[in-house]
């Protein structure tokens, strides 16, 4: 063990996972500072002494990155290189019981609401008058801002509500202040995420009100992009759309996870819609906003699918034409109701499948980006890469999107809006130039 020192304890957070995980300890980060303890976030320099793993347990590969992930600082705890090594997050608050014995080198073990409990292990108070408040590992013009915890959901694959619990809004006004707050610190584009954002304040106002926190947010001054992502479709208020529509600042981008296009399988999922009733919204959506950036995550290999489901799939997104899609291959997961099914797809069928509708995805995306040549879009430059900048469009979110590169022999300011001409166009990025 390393030998007791008077150095001050620097905790490293790493995060695992999703955008809301991200939040977390990006609020962690905002308590621990507020004690006056040093945090970093990803750090590389490892001149840190404590780390706290937040972990995902969403699907097998998330699970398996995030054990790794802990057994790494483990050894480097073993090495003496770390005094101490704290876990929290999903995959904590599913597996504790199995994780604490098998790897008892980690110092303690954290749920994903145990927030208070996890700074008293750093003699650390918490400090609710900072509700909100955190240090952004995000570049400073954008964040995310969750606008509720856990989810009622009971889709049969899905793991969320054990980990995360059942859901919970925050209140519009809160959701107001954390917004001109962020602003204040330079944020240009907040993305409004949740397990489930259209189920928004159906547990303290009685009704779903995400159109009202939507208006409310649209008129923080100085705030230029809103971006929605994760609405189920089941039950969709249409007002969303309205909302959309209203307000400028309000981005016209939708990301509505579907998981299938099939009767049977979206019935075996528990999803609470058939594909009659999501052509209609999808028709209803693009009435209102024919120019919205659609969205949608699907799930290849659900016990049961047959390949006339995977063709009735790909049928379906040739007929809709989405702007995004994401795939997942089937996860067997314990404790869902899924379990009970068998998992008879394996694991290369799977892959298989998703790999051939991303094909049918990938011609769409490139057909759609064509038609973006020529045209001029209001784009935010998000960084400077290899001598190039790399930005976004109203209707391209981080890291899961298109990218506009621009080649400008003038400097750009990172976190700026410029009108930005498409000259290219690939299966997934843009190229243009400033219009000055």
């Amino acid at each position: 063990m390393k030998a007791k020192t008077l150095k001050k304890d620097k905790v490293n957070i790493i995060t695992l996972g999703c955008s809301k995980n991200l939040v977390d300890s990006e609020v962690l980060s905002g308590q621990l500072a507020a004690n006056d303890i040093a945090v970093v976030h990803e750090n590389k320099k490892l001149d840190h002494n404590i780390v706290v793993v937040n972990t995902c347990g969403f699907i097998d590969k998330a699970k398996e990155e995030s054990v790794n992930t802990i057994l790494d600082q483990v050894e480097l705890k073993r090495r003496g290189k770390l005094d101490k090594v704290y876990v929290t997050g999903c995959l904590s608050e599913r597996y504790r019981g199995d994780l604490e014995k098998e790897i008892p080198e980690v110092d303690a073990w954290f749920g994903t609401m145990e927030l208070p409990l996890m700074l008293k292990q750093f003699e650390a108070d918490y400090k609710s008058e900072l509700l909100g408040e955190r240090l952004l590992s995000t570049p400073q013009h954008y964040a995310y801002l969750k606008i509720s915890e856990g989810c009622n959901r009971t889709c049969a694959f899905c793991a969320i509500p054990l980990m995360r619990g059942q859901h919970v809004s925050k209140p519009i006004e809160q959701l107001v202040a954390e917004a001109e707050a962020l602003v204040k610190r330079g944020v240009k584009e907040v993305m409004l995420i949740a397990q489930e954002l259209t189920y928004y304040g159906l547990d303290i106002y009685k009704k779903r009100e995400l159109p009202r926190l939507l208006d409310a947010l649209a008129k923080v001054e100085g705030l230029e992009w809103i971006r929605l992502h994760y609405a189920y479709p089941s039950k969709f208020p249409i007002e969303i759309i309205d909302a959309i529509n209203a307000h400028p600042n309000i981005c016209n981008y939708l990301d509505m996870p579907l998981q299938h296009a099939s009767n049977n399988m979206l019935k075996a999922m528990k999803r609470q819609i058939t594909r009659e009733e999501m052509t209609e919204l999808i028709n209803q959506i693009r009435e209102k906003i024919p120019g919205i950036c659609l969205r949608t995550t699907l799930i290849a290999g659900f016990p049961g699918e047959t390949e006339a489901d995977v063709e009735e799939l790909k049928e379906f997104l040739r007929l809709h034409r989405f702007d995004r899609v994401g795939i997942f291959t089937y996860s067997h997961e314990e404790n869902t109701s899924a379990y009970d099914l068998v998992d008879d797809v394996p694991a290369e069928e799977k892959q298989r499948r998703a790999q051939e509708i991303m094909e049918v995805q990938q011609e769409i995306s490139y057909e759609k980006n064509q038609e973006k040549i020529g045209q001029t879009f209001k784009v935010l430059i998000d960084k400077k890469e290899a001598g190039r900048y790399l930005g976004r469009t109203e209707f391209d979110s981080v890291e899961v999107d298109n990218e506009v590169v621009i080649h400008s022999s003038k400097k750009l300011q990172i976190g700026e809006f410029y009108n930005v001409k498409i000259t290219k166009a690939y299966d997934y990025d843009l190229e243009g130039e400033v219009v000055w």
